[in-house]
């Protein structure tokens, strides 16, 4: 089912994006406009699409939940990131209130996620001013169940179509002139997900002031866990919300230290220093001096990016609650801007938040008030990272192509790496001292590949060395939620990875972009971008239609395309042009499917190098192993994005 409805979408992402990038300059504005609707329009449908799929999987019991303990903070500080900015262009306060929750829930955090993102969403969709609010609390003061309310100031729902609103394709305004779109299908799914947690969704509403929707769960889900919702009544209780990261801000702005700044010359080396404690900064001002440091403090948040972009430090110390902007917000611009991201921040609070600084990009975290008697460390460190002439990177990939490939860009760019395929050699190499990040493709088995993630949380020693996770799209939404308790940066495969990746590397690394760099990254760049052309590739595919949108994508890339719309004639086109340097082979195809082909190319010794990639039409559990066991060198899905088919095209062809 699931490859009879994304192929159709096939040529319509793929014919729309070349249509839209208007290449040849011969569309005008308005054609170009419609390419994007027929785009949007058809993602939407993907989107839509995968909705129906998710709801079928749940009504025939075929969806799996991962357990797991789930810190309530962090799920409430994901949906604040994701909801804070769209609340606020709409100038709707959006507020998430945890005075009463737990600390930890024990459920599927990926699915409760979900229910609560549609929750939010649709709250935001309908409320056009005024505010909405989160709150997570015990119902009755029950020791057992949680209630996620998500209240709102919208428009409201009469009572009569409340009931209906849970059912699949329907919506409270269902008339043809009606306001706000959607499909209907989202707070059927969130129902039945919620049942799925052995939880339930309640909802109290009044037209033309509002609704508040309560989603109860049990805060330890076991398998054993038992529905008892239905009996539990839901008295509503008075919201009193706080804004979020009020408690990281303070309340009041000291007076201004004295410092270096006006005393700054070429050459000299400068530590900013952001704390709002006086006798604190002036103490750091004092032992930055006698480093050999100029430094420059402020006691407010407001003013640290400014100054950091400003005189370039070699440092920042930094505390987390402090006036106007909050340590986190420092952080947050720091990070972003390419003028200060390499900056290598020590955080220094009395919150005890060490593993959020560092997955923030902080390179230390110094607990208040021990802080101080660590200083001397701070700077040693400091001096290590100033007089470190190169980085060294591991990358741990099965597939040596894509290893060579990243290692061909990363060295380039003034980043030396090494190459690990073999859990044990892994955790050997990554036990040296001159290994500084791990970038690890989820391509090596999923065992093997937590086993690296646990060793190295478990070690004392490695614990603080960065992970990039770099995977395919084919990565399921449950092995994401499982590996981002490990990782610091999770990338997926596209034609701008390797950028990012770069990116990546060097904020945990905090390299200092020059022009010399820059002028590597360019070339290397240059290498990557121009592997494609005059290359030859088979397209294999019994639809004619994703055999002509894949055919147009390439050739604007100046690839030489030859076609086959089964597998017989595919192997007959390989033996016709000799010259082909990869093939696109669809996997599901009459007669001689792509599993049978990949094998019948490997048999022969002509094509036992050539590079297969199989087009599968969604990544299912094993999909991966199937098509590599059957001789494909890679893999990717329907509808075929077009910047990670040139991404692999690009691995697999730049030393072709």
């Amino acid at each position: 089912m699931s490859h009879e409805l994304r192929t159709p979408l096939n040529s319509i992402l793929l014919l729309s994006r070349l249509l839209s990038e208007n290449n040849e300059k011969n569309l005008s504005g308005e054609q170009v406009e419609f390419a994007n609707v027929i785009q949007s329009s058809g993602n939407g449908l993907l989107g839509l699409i995968d909705e129906i799929l998710d709801l079928s999987k749940i009504e025939a019991g075929k969806m799996d939940l991962e357990i797991i303990e789930v810190p309530v903070q962090e799920i409430t500080d994901g949906l604040n990131n994701l909801f804070k900015q769209v609340a606020k262009e709409k100038n709707i306060q959006f507020t998430i209130d945890i005075k009463e929750a737990p600390l930890v829930i024990k459920t599927d955090k990926m699915r409760l996620e979900q229910i609560l993102k549609n929750l939010i969403s649709n709250a935001i969709k309908f409320t056009a001013k005024g505010s909405v609010t989160l709150s997570i609390s015990k119902p009755n003061k029950s020791e057992n169940l949680l209630a996620f309310a998500v209240t709102d100031t919208g428009i409201g729902i009469p009572e009569s179509q409340q009931p209906l609103i849970f059912e699949a394709f329907q919506q409270a305004d269902g008339s043809t002139k009606r306001k706000y779109g959607g499909t209907g299908l989202g707070l059927s799914i969130s129902r039945e997900l919620a049942r799925l947690l052995k939880g339930e969704i309640m909802l109290e509403s009044e037209p033309g002031k509002g609704s508040t929707f309560t989603l109860i769960v049990p805060i330890t889900l076991t398998s054993a866990t038992t529905a008892y919702i239905e009996n539990t009544p839901v008295k509503e209780t008075p919201i009193t919300p706080l804004p979020v990261g009020n408690k990281y801000l303070s309340d009041t702005i000291p007076e201004a230290v004295p410092d270096d700044r006006n005393d700054i010359k070429p050459g000299d080396k400068a530590m900013l220093i952001v704390e709002d404690d006086r006798p604190f900064a002036k103490a750091l001002l004092k032992f930055s001096r006698e480093r050999g440091y100029k430094g420059i403090v402020t006691v407010r948040g407001d003013e640290a990016f400014n100054l950091a972009a400003h005189y370039k430090p070699v440092a920042v110390l930094l505390d987390i609650q402090l006036p106007i902007k909050s340590g986190w917000e420092v952080m947050e611009e720091l990070k972003s801007n390419s003028v200060t991201r390499h900056i290598p921040v020590h955080i220094m609070s009395s919150h005890k938040l060490r593993q959020e600084s560092l997955l923030k990009g902080a390179i230390n975290f110094l607990d208040k008030p021990a802080a101080f008697e660590q200083i001397p460390e701070v700077f040693q460190r400091i001096e290590q990272i100033i007089n470190r002439e190169s980085q060294k990177v591991l990358i741990i990939e099965d597939n040596s192509k894509h290893a060579e490939a990243l290692s061909l860009f990363l060295d380039s760019n003034n980043v030396t790496s090494e190459i690990s395929s073999e859990i044990a050699d892994s955790i050997e190499t990554l036990q040296r001292d001159d290994i500084n990040c791990v970038i690890l493709d989820m391509g090596v088995p999923d065992k093997q590949a937590y086993e690296i993630l646990e060793r190295m949380k478990q070690n004392g020693d490695l614990e603080n060395i960065p992970v990039i996770v770099f995977t395919g799209k084919s990565l399921s939404m449950n092995e994401e939620m499982k590996i981002k308790k490990y990782a610091d940066s999770i990338i997926v495969k596209t034609a701008h990875s390797y950028q990012r990746m770069l990116d990546e590397v060097s904020l945990f690394l905090h390299i200092v972009e020059d022009k010399k760099a820059g002028s590597k990254r360019e070339n290397s760049k240059n290498q990557l971008d121009n592997v494609l052309k005059d290359k030859t590739v088979l397209v294999v595919d019994d639809d004619v239609r994703n055999i002509y949108s894949l055919t147009k994508a390439l050739e604007v890339h100046q690839m030489k395309v030859i076609t086959a719309i089964d597998g017989a004639e595919a192997l007959k086109s390989l033996k016709e042009h000799p010259q082909t340097d990869v093939v696109l082979l669809d996997m599901m195809m009459p007669n001689l499917d792509g599993y049978e082909t990949a094998q019948l190319i490997r048999v022969n010794k002509k094509w036992k190098n050539l590079p297969v990639i199989a087009v599968t039409a969604k990544a299912m559990t094993g999909d991966r192993e199937k098509c590599i066991n059957a001789g494909a060198s890679d893999y990717i899905t329907k509808p075929v994005d077009v910047d990670q088919l040139l991404s692999l095209l690009r691995v697999w062809l730049y030393n072709a």
